[in-house]
């Protein structure tokens, strides 16, 4: 049988031990803000919801960037028995309404953006479509300042007169605490149901995983979407739970990441490869401005996930910052973190570790439950990778079918490609999806990825399959040179030729200046042809 249990309980607990101990710093503005203050204003928007007749098990959604403001709300929904929906701050107004339509939501807090992201009118605009979502509160930068759009509430406006204590509501640990919508790569978004344990469980591991020591607490820096599951655990969640400093940088930039990092003594980072890229560009640029030995002295763990670190972007990493990435692995539904490299062990590069306490993974036949020949030690042997523990998702809000044929037995099928070597350490090889086939032969982008990255003039490379009417497909690579290259397309083509075997090098290259990416920075594949 279940126990009551509310994940604002990870925030009430640090409030209580260490109330005069910052919680979150937003340098943007020189706000600095104390667990208790934290906690107090978390109280006032339970009382608020609770006003507006949110009931436990309602859904409340939230749009916001990483902003003081996300987790004071996210704190309050939780601590009135409510589930946060949170939402991508890049969403248009009629998917808006398609996530509060699919999700439930009665109530809708929403940032008013900027002129370059007007969040507010697509949120509002999406809020008026959705009939069954009641309440609408704008989020303004400035809370003594008025809505952008007139007739809808502020959030400074709806805090007024709110009493800063409130007794959280006892939600059993098996009720959904947040539902995180998956980017849709296939269809439409789903909303991954996350239990209070879930996350709970997630969150706690900073302990065991990172040696986090709520005596002398961390500072992350909080370059992540607080919207995706990754910043909110690993970051926003696990500062809560151990009385650490969150730095919030309201989106991911390189160079003011770095000064962050030196100024803010930040001890804790994590980040998606892309944005290790950024830094150690960033690092170039700055030359003698930032002090390196500082930025290495404080950093104590770096940790990377949502797609895989290139081996050279590791390398350079450690030569400029001492500090060795700590590749992990998960998924929305897996709350997220399901593998990670031990902290303590020699690092393997290309790793994502072994799985967390208290989870399980296995290969299967890819697309199937079918263990087959996936699941034994061959290195080379690939398979789908497959996930059991307390980190699993309930399921997908309103869609039975679409969970039965995700977790059978308490197993997670993936849908990502991925190997494992004698000593139980699990490689990503690719996203099913992703893989390539040549002329009947299977072609991991990753692989050809890896490649492209040793060359000195390539600086980030993104490999995709085109059509191609004998081979069915053809392997294109979309490259980022370095600053200064003449590196022409068919000099790397050549040079390819050279370095792999005859279906696996591109024969098509293209250079660009940028690369799609979405919020969370990962490469968006899907817009490239």
């Amino acid at each position: 049988m279940s126990e009551t249990y509310n994940l604002a309980t990870l925030l009430e607990n640090s409030a209580g031990k260490y109330p005069e101990r910052e919680a979150i710093v937003f340098p943007a503005t020189g706000r600095r803000m104390t667990f208790a203050e934290v906690d107090a204003v978390a109280n006032m928007v339970a009382n608020f919801l609770v006003s507006r007749g949110i009931q436990p098990g309602d859904k409340v959604a939230l749009s916001c960037p990483n902003l003081p403001y996300f987790s004071l709300i996210y704190w309050g929904i939780l601590k009135a028995g409510a589930t946060v929906v949170p939402l991508n701050v890049l969403l248009k107004a009629r998917e808006v309404t398609y996530h509060l339509d699919d999700s439930d939501a009665k109530a809708y807090f929403c940032f008013q953006g900027t002129p370059e992201l007007p969040m507010g009118q697509e949120g509002y605009a999406g809020f008026q479509g959705a009939e069954g979502c009641e309440t609408f509160v704008m989020i303004t930068a400035d809370l003594a300042a008025a809505s952008p759009i007139e007739g809808t509430e502020t959030f400074g406006q709806v805090l007024a007169g709110q009493e800063p204590t409130f007794a959280t509501v006892q939600t059993d640990e098996d009720d959904t605490a947040v539902i995180l919508y998956t980017s849709g790569t296939t269809g439409q978004p789903k909303g991954a149901e996350l239990r209070h344990r879930n996350m709970r469980d997630n969150a706690l591991l900073g302990e065991q995983l990172w040696g986090i020591d709520p005596e002398s607490p961390e500072r992350f820096l909080c370059v992540l979407p607080l919207f995706h599951s990754f910043g909110q655990t690993v970051i926003q969640n696990a500062g809560a739970a151990t009385g650490s400093t969150v730095v919030m940088l309201p989106r991911f930039e390189p160079g003011p990441a770095l000064q962050l990092m030196e100024t803010e003594g930040i001890t804790f980072f994590a980040g998606v490869p892309t944005m290790y890229w950024g830094l150690l560009g960033a690092l170039k640029e700055a030359g003698d401005s930032v002090d390196v030995h500082k930025l290495a002295t404080n950093l104590r763990v770096a940790a990377a996930g949502g797609s895989a670190l290139p081996v050279e972007v590791h390398k350079n990493f450690k030569e400029q910052f001492g500090v060795t990435i700590l590749e992990g692995y998960g998924l929305s539904e897996t709350s997220p973190v399901a593998s990670f490299s031990p902290l303590e062990a020699e690092p393997r590069v290309g790793s994502i570790g072994i799985p967390i306490p208290g989870v399980e993974m296995k290969l299967l036949e890819p697309g199937t439950w079918d263990e087959g020949n996936a699941d034994d030690t061959d290195p080379d042997a690939v398979g789908e990778i497959a996930i059991k523990g307390h980190n699993i998702m309930k399921g997908y809000y309103g869609r039975p079918e679409a969970t039965e044929e995700a977790i059978q037995d308490g197993w997670f099928r993936s849908g990502d490609l991925g190997r494992r070597d004698a000593d139980g350490w699990y490689y990503i090889v690719d996203r099913s999806k992703d893989m390539i086939i040549r002329g009947g032969y299977n072609v991991y982008p990753r692989e050809v990825e890896e490649v492209l990255m040793t060359h000195p003039d390539v600086s980030l490379a993104a490999v995709i399959g085109v059509p191609h009417e004998s081979h069915g497909e053809e392997i294109k690579a979309v490259v980022i040179r370095e600053d200064g290259s003449s590196l022409t397309e068919e000099e790397l083509v050549a040079w390819g030729k050279e370095q792999m075997a005859g279906y696996k090098y591109p024969r098509i290259v293209e250079f660009v200046g940028t690369l799609p990416m979405t919020a969370t920075g990962k490469i968006l594949k899907r817009e490239l042809s």
